[in-house]
């Protein structure tokens, strides 16, 4: 009878489990020693927060939010702190976040716990709005539409396992950005609607060290919000592929400039790049092309500051404008070519990341390296007739990249410069 009592509880304990995922994760999750040298190795920035900020404590704290930050570790790091800016202009004081999350896992505390963050925005969740006044806000460095990284998994595990304790919440406590987020009539719905932000729908919980979270959305079932169908099926589909969780920025028939950009498809700082080449900001697009008429394989990009400069096939990466902006996918492609500052020269299969690398690097996306000028090998013997054609690139000793067409003399040139032809497309 005892074995049988044991049996009894243990099957009793396993359905109780399954049925609360929120008391596994919160019984098994990280160890004591795990959390304590995370704790450890937060990097403060509380004190760079702009001054012009106000400070609100928050009363009360019923849920954790994960965003996604769309962009980069510095300009992430910038908003965050400092605020927002559209073409210049301030719109914003920072308190954006508690926590920013780069991609190597380095976690930065932006904001003290205690006070309100201005993170969700125009939000809810089961009838109550403002989630901001109830949350806490955390910041994944890098797109919507690209996976997160096991080292910003690990890291967010542990901060959600510290938080969850501190608060006393569960794992269905802990929502998205995207979740939340809930926007007004627009030309794609009538009334108040789900769908507002795309933030953080690749989010994979699992790999966050937590259990399942909400089958549906609670406001839409309600009746008190219209649903997104498409990113309702991404959050509450039982099984959803990888190219549906992650996306792409890149305008299809199916892949529309709302389901890309949310409420930001015509913000000053989303910018569409053309197939040729032309570059639009969102609250130009209607008056110039139309909606409607935004050719296919158009690339979306979000939370442009300034609208980059056409410098041709050079590209340099500043504070604003990530390998990612200047390169997409193809920024780890043998293709793609890094010459930073200090001299040294990488392809995209040699850069573990696209954030985290020096400003003032310089890019080609598409090139390969044709070798390097010689007695031998003059420059018409490496790069044909094209030579002196602007998007003939030459990399001199000295560090510096260079077009044919601007080059004067072609007879004296250093040993050693290396030359770049473009890639013939397929």
């Amino acid at each position: 009878m005892k074995d049988a009592s044991i049996i009894k509880n243990a099957w009793f304990i396993a359905i109780i489990f399954f049925l609360f995922p929120g008391l596994v994760s919160h019984a098994y999750g990280f160890t004591r020693t795990q959390r304590h040298r995370f704790q450890q190795s937060i990097i403060d920035r509380r004190a760079q927060i702009h001054p012009r900020f106000r400070k609100r404590l928050r009363k009360e704290t019923k849920y954790i939010i994960v965003h996604t930050s769309e962009g980069g570790l510095k300009s992430t790091l910038n908003v965050v702190l400092k605020g927002k800016s559209v073409r210049g202009r301030r719109i914003s004081y920072g308190g954006h976040a508690h926590y920013v999350i780069a991609r190597d896992g380095r976690t930065y505390r932006t904001l003290d716990r205690r006070y309100r963050a201005d993170h969700a925005g125009r939000s809810m969740w089961r009838g109550q709005t403002d989630i901001s006044n109830v949350s806490i806000g955390i910041e994944l460095v890098g797109y919507h539409y690209m996976d997160i990284t096991a080292s910003q998994y690990r890291s967010v595990g542990t901060l959600i396992d510290i938080l969850k304790r501190v608060y006393r919440l569960n794992d269905r406590d802990v929502l998205t950005h995207s979740q939340i987020a809930y926007g007004r009539p627009n030309r794609w719905f009538k009334r108040n609607h789900r769908g507002r932000k795309r933030c953080a729908k690749n989010f994979i919980r699992s790999k966050a060290g937590l259990g399942p979270g909400w089958a549906y959305d609670p406001d839409v079932r309600a009746g008190r919000l219209a649903p997104d169908p498409k990113l309702a099926a991404i959050l509450y589909a039982k099984r959803v592929p990888r190219s549906e969780k992650i996306g792409t920025n890149i305008i299809t028939a199916k892949n529309t400039a709302w389901t890309i950009a949310g409420e930001d498809y015509n913000s000053p700082t989303t910018l569409y790049k053309l197939p040729n080449g032309k570059i639009i900001p969102g609250d130009k697009i209607k008056n110039r092309i139309g909606w409607s008429r935004i050719p296919e394989k158009t690339v979306v990009l979000l939370n442009q500051a300034k609208i980059p400069v056409k410098t041709g096939p050079i590209k340099t990466i500043t504070d604003g404008l990530s390998a990612w902006t200047l390169a997409g996918s193809a920024y780890n492609r043998k293709t793609t070519f890094y010459f930073f500052p200090n001299g040294t020269v990488k392809n995209g299969r040699q850069i573990s990341d696209w954030d985290g690398l020096p400003t003032r690097t310089k890019m080609l996306v598409g090139y390969r390296n044709n070798g390097r000028i010689s007695k031998a090998t003059p420059p018409s013997s490496l790069a044909g007739g094209r030579y002196n054609h602007r998007a003939t690139i030459y990399y001199f000793p000295n560090k510096v990249l260079l077009p044919g067409n601007i080059i004067k003399n072609f007879k004296k040139f250093p040993a050693g410069v290396q030359v770049y032809l473009p890639v013939k497309k397929s």
